[in-house]
């Protein structure tokens, strides 16, 4: 969707904005509806070989939100096997937050007609280095995390400093922004393709009705 990002005089900024119904939400489904972590971002049931996870989750409780728009989705779990865990149901559940990621990114390139060669990210679920590793790995880009996470307070928090003259222009506030971690894709396309085609399937399968 487009939408305005902001406005500083009469110069308006517009922003490519993506709709994910369901994403860091899923962790507190973990943790309050099937209670099988207590601490959403610090615990470590996701943190299992890649090879070990066949699980693929998608979160559409409430229908599935860019690049889909489907309100009759909802939530699956497919690839379950006898051997399937917690451990394991929790880290598919992480891993859904990447896809969704990546497909809101990948219906953004499309429009814009820009290839993205890195996410800076923000937010809570950011802390988890596990998260945002496997977001690089789908992505096949950069993603760094910032020095402050909470960058929409941040921001509300620069707008008023430029408004009352304590910042001079914007490419003074740019120089405020500190990167704290950089992760970069760690795995081939082969692997890659092969995750991201079991993803699509699950989510076939979420909008059959």
């Amino acid at each position: 969707m487009t939408t305005v990002a902001w406005k500083i005089g009469d110069t308006v900024h517009y922003a490519l904005e993506g709709s994910v119904f369901i994403a860091g939400a899923v962790v507190q489904w973990l943790r309050d509806g099937l209670k099988i972590i207590r601490s959403p971002m610090k615990s470590k049931r996701w943190q299992l070989p890649l090879k070990a996870v066949t699980e693929s989750i998608v979160p559409a409780f409430t229908g599935l939100g860019a690049p889909y728009w489907n309100q009759h989705a909802r939530g699956t779990i497919s690839g379950v096997t006898r051997g399937t865990t917690a451990a394991h149901i929790a880290r598919a559940s992480i891993e859904s937050i990447a896809y969704q990621t990546l497909d809101v990114l990948q219906a953004m390139e499309s429009d814009a007609g820009i290839q993205i060669r890195e996410l800076r990210v923000d937010g809570g679920a950011t802390v988890n280095n596990f998260l945002m590793q496997f977001q690089s790995d789908m992505l096949q880009c950069k993603v760094i995390r910032p020095a402050v996470t909470e960058t929409t307070a941040l921001g509300a928090a620069y707008l008023a400093g430029l408004a009352t003259g304590f910042w001079k222009n914007i490419e003074e506030i740019k120089q405020q922004w500190q990167a704290d971690t950089t992760f970069v894709p760690t795995i081939d396309e082969a692997k890659r393709g092969s995750l991201v085609e079991g993803w699509k399937k699950a989510v076939r399968t979420a909008q059959t009705e």
